[in-house]
């Protein structure tokens, strides 16, 4: 332990004014020495104990130290300063300086360091590190490990699915290659009960992501330097500093040649085969594994995907039935047959949807949109929207449920709050004292109350400031689609675009205004993504959250509130406010009183929502899998066309490892965030694109081998870490469910048409409104287009020509106004208030019925099975009963001899009264 207990303790080279000026906050004691129970000071002038020199010894599978005994459980890699030119040596001498006290360091609390040359490079030293039995020992204890106490006895459920193992056995890994493990009963690790473990051979005890995430501990804790009484400390700043050039656990093998090491378990082989590869694509992911060789937040990651990819198939299969069925019926559409029809369609003139320089227009023109849009706009939609409603209640549910048999599979049930240590950055700035609250003693943290707030303020302000940045995009891409929409409508009504003769059908001024709109919010999206992805890291560093999990979870908040605003501002846009005002030909609404609001489409704007969704989502999906597969292996391609001199030689497993790419330092954070922002693309606006679960469907497959493959070949292995759940990511995915069952319905009510057409339908198609006998949906084009006197235009709207329609008097828009001539002329109808009336009630009624589904189904699947209760109950009994009775043996067997020395007391104390009574 520190002899001074006054030492401040920091990762960074700032001063302890500097520190004090910025330090204020949290709740938890942080001394690294009550995490650290090997710690130790070096004094002052003390010698250093150095590394052990070691030649490579021509095994380049092995894993363990030259003697073939000790292991490796993690590598540091950095450059040799003595190799340096000789007028560079004199500025490295720091960063050697701070290097071999941290090995001294890591030595003097009880690791082992083995140093070895590179053999491709002469300026390379790899530094191995081995944490003996007995530190193993005692950092399992710190760290709450669960490890077995005795096999499990309680029979498992079996599977519903076993009648058919003779088909499903084909969609699961080969049991030749990846055998099932026994299971067992764990409690966390206590040396001082170490007998009553399960411990059969203590070289395999203790897995290789145990050994490697305890080390990893050690090494993000242990001091680099001390001046002044400030001790700074942690591989990570000696990693941004340079003073090492990587850190990592060791690959077991390579990803597709078995090990010749023998006693080699070839996991990461194992893995590649039977899940990376793209042959494997049909099969189940084998998590426990997974979970095995990278941990428990890697293996819930990947749990979360696949069981997320699982039901979208079922989704997929119903979006897919409700398309065919669109496509099908698109021709028997009686509304979108008026449209086409020249006789209804061709003889309607429409009146211009821009100032001066649009044309009158005929409203067949649009009647390939309008057949496109029958496709999505029917009644298979709200069926399918209601669907996803209660699907997405049920992936949830489900998913609780999957996730509570994990946590018991992989000991993370009891994965609280306060056994996860502070992080290092957390650790280096506890300067200030208080009291704490519960037991009333003293205790550092990094900042005071009024610091905390002021941490926390200027983190809010940010994130703000970069909402309304990207805000402001958006109303500059709605000025840019009121702009473009004049020009668009200028050139494609007046020419006839034989260049675009095959496709002329389908290029109205509305579509190019769309996709090109489209294509530049993608990219608007993409920039200011690059963009806030710094800032939301640098504030989060700047709020100094205690453990991992709240940095992850703070982080996460901040940057969902951004990627929400940022991907769905202009799908909102178009879905609830394009064309919702736009006054009529003779009044039109002006944006900043210049341009004029754009309009929808005769068939309403959902097609534009549509193509938005498409042009998004595609586009996104691309881009991260160019980014997730080729940016990684060009990265590892150049590096080893530069380093192909060495080649011919056996290269050692650890050098080989260095090669690869090392992961970021937020991990599975974006690729969370990925799916995430695909979830509420899949639920949130599924009612104008019925087809968004299955494009979500086929990239989630791709997604789930692209990411195993490039964590298994093209990335060092992670260090691994405990997670109980998907974390922050929970709540927001619960978010968005709700959330989705209200903007679907809004969409269904205000964006299609749907609503309008029920009501003609049972009310306006016959008498008293009607002129049909029965109910029908003929003449509901014509009932949803005004009539407007072109002599009413404005001077400011008034098209300059008229060209081949000279001889009209009225157009037609969409809306539902009184005609010229009426006295109560161009105000809204009677229809117009039954329809919002309906659309109105449609919400509210959808809306109820669907909660109360999502209510009654919350309530009915429990969170967790019932036989997962019982192994749990189980399991803490047999803890209580194995280490508790161990506990009161050893104060039965203390008392004891306490006991033993009063009888023989009282034995002599009668012989001498007796002796006495025999005098008198």
């Amino acid at each position: 332990m520190s002899d001074n207990e006054n030492d401040i303790l920091e990762m960074d080279s700032v001063s302890a004014s500097e520190a004090a000026e910025l330090g204020m906050i949290e709740e938890e004691v942080v001394y690294p020495q009550e995490f650290l129970p090997t710690y130790e000071t070096i004094q002052e002038g003390a010698s250093m104990a150095k590394a052990e020199q070691a030649e490579f010894n021509d095994k380049p599978d092995s894993l363990f130290f030259n003697d073939g005994v000790r292991r490796i459980d993690f590598v540091l890699v950095y450059e040799d300063e003595d190799k340096k030119d000789f007028e560079k040596r004199h500025a490295f001498q720091r960063k050697k300086r701070r290097r071999e006290y941290f090995e001294a360091s890591l030595m003097k609390m009880g690791m082992e360091l083995e140093a070895t040359r590179s053999v491709t490079d002469d300026k390379l030293m790899f530094v191995k590190v081995h944490m003996p039995w007995d530190e193993l020992c005692t950092y399992a204890e710190v760290l709450h490990i669960k490890l077995p106490i005795q096999p499990n006895d309680l029979s498992l459920q079996p599977s519903p699915w076993r009648f058919f193992s003779c088909v499903t056995k084909f969609f699961y890994p080969s049991k030749d290659m990846i055998t099932e493990e026994a299971e067992f009963f764990t409690a966390p690790f206590e040396k001082d009960h170490e007998e009553y473990f399960y411990v059969k051979e203590k070289d395999k005890f203790f897995t290789q992501s145990m050994r490697s995430r305890m080390a990893y501990y050690i090494l993000s804790r242990a001091p680099y330097e001390t001046r002044r009484k400030i001790k700074k400390f942690g591989i990570t700043k000696l990693l941004d500093g340079g003073v090492y050039k990587a850190a990592y656990p060791l690959h077991d093998c390579r990803f597709n040649v078995r090990s010749e090491e023998e006693g080699c378990p070839n996991e990461r082989l194992l893995l590649y085969e039977e899940w990376a590869h793209p042959k494997s694509f049909y099969k189940m992911q084998p998590l426990d594994l997974i979970r095995k060789y990278y941990g428990e937040k890697i293996g819930i990651y990947f749990a979360w995907l696949g069981f997320y990819t699982l039901m979208l198939a079922l989704a997929a299969i119903v979006g897919l039935g409700c398309f065919i069925y669109g496509y099908r019926n698109q021709e028997t559409s009686t509304w979108s047959k008026e449209v086409c029809d020249p006789e209804i369609g061709g003889a309607i003139v429409m009146c211009p949807q821009c100032d001066k320089e649009c044309n009158y227009w005929r409203l067949n023109s649009t009647c390939e949109a309008s057949k496109k849009l029958c496709i999505f706009d029917n009644f298979g939609t709200l069926v399918f929207a209601v669907f996803m409603s209660v699907w997405v209640t049920l992936f949830l549910e489900f998913w609780k449920r999957y996730q509570a048999e994990l946590e018991y599979q992989w000991d993370t049930v009891e994965f609280l709050e306060q056994e996860e240590q502070p992080r290092p950055e957390y650790e280096a700035k506890c300067i200030h004292e208080r009291i704490n609250p519960v037991t009333r003693v003293k205790e550092k943290v990094p900042y005071t109350k009024c610091g905390r707030c002021i941490r926390l303020s200027l983190g809010i302000g940010t994130v703000l400031f970069w909402v309304l940045l990207i805000l402001a995009s958006v109303v500059a891409i709605i000025v840019y689609r009121l702009a473009v929409f004049f020009a668009f409508s200028a050139k494609l009504r007046s020419q006839d675009l034989k260049e675009l003769e095959p496709l002329k059908e389908y290029v109205t001024p509305q579509m190019a205004t769309s996709v090109t709109a489209s294509i530049i919010s993608f990219v608007v999206i993409m920039v200011l993504n690059i963009l806030y992805e710094r800032v939301a890291i640098w504030i989060t560093d700047f709020e100094l959250p205690r453990t991992k999990t709240e940095y992850e979870n703070s982080l996460t908040l901040k940057m969902f509130l951004f990627q929400f605003v940022n991907y769905y501002s202009s799908c909102f846009y178009i879905a609830f406010a394009k064309g919702k005002v736009v006054g009529y030909p003779g009044n039109p609404v002006y944006w900043l009183g210049k341009y004029r609001n754009e309009e929808c489409d005769p068939g309403g704007c959902l097609i534009e929502l549509t193509t938005q969704l498409t042009v998004i989502m595609g586009g996104k999906a691309i881009w991260n899998n160019i980014q997730e597969v080729l940016v990684p292996w060009v990265k590892n391609l150049i590096f080893r066309y530069c380093t192909r001199a060495g080649k011919e030689k056996n290269v050692p497993r650890w050098e080989q490892d260095y090669e690869l790419q090392p992961i970021g330092k937020l991990g599975l954070f974006y690729e969370y965030l990925e799916m995430v922002i695909q979830f509420g693309f899949v639920t949130l606006f599924v009612a104008s694109f019925p087809l968004a679960p299955v494009l979500a469907l086929v990239n989630n497959l791709f997604e789930i081998r692209v990411d195993a493959w490039k964590i298994t070949t093209q990335f060092r292995r992670v260090v691994p870490e405990k997670a109980q759940d998907i974390g922050a990511w929970q709540p927001i995915l619960q978010g968005v469910a709700i959330l989705a069952v209200a903007t679907n319905a809004m969409i269904i009510a205000f964006t299609s048409d749907m609503i309008p057409r029920l009501v003609y339908y049972w009310s306006f198609s016959m008498f008293p409104y009607g002129t049909h006998p029965e109910h029908t949906l003929e003449g509901y084009i014509n009932s949803t287009l005004s009539i407007f006197d072109i002599n009413d235009f404005s001077n400011r709207s008034q098209p300059n020509t008229a060209y081949r329609f000279s001889s009209i008097t009225t157009c037609r828009y969409r809306d539902f106004r009184y005609p010229p001539g009426h006295h109560r002329q161009y105000e809204y109808t009677m229809m117009y208030w039954h329809v919002i009336a309906a659309k109105l009630a449609f919400i509210i009624v959808v809306e109820h019925i669907v909660y109360l589904t999502k209510f009654l189904l919350s309530y009915m699947i429990p969170d967790v099975p019932e036989t997962v209760r019982e192994q749990i109950k189980r399991e803490r009994y047999l803890t209580q009963v194995i280490l508790h009775e161990a506990k009161l043996k050893l104060v039965t067997k203390s008392k004891k001899p306490a006991g033993d020395e009063i009888c023989r007391l009282t034995e002599e104390e009668n012989m001498d009264n007796e002796m006495l009574d025999l005098d008198f």
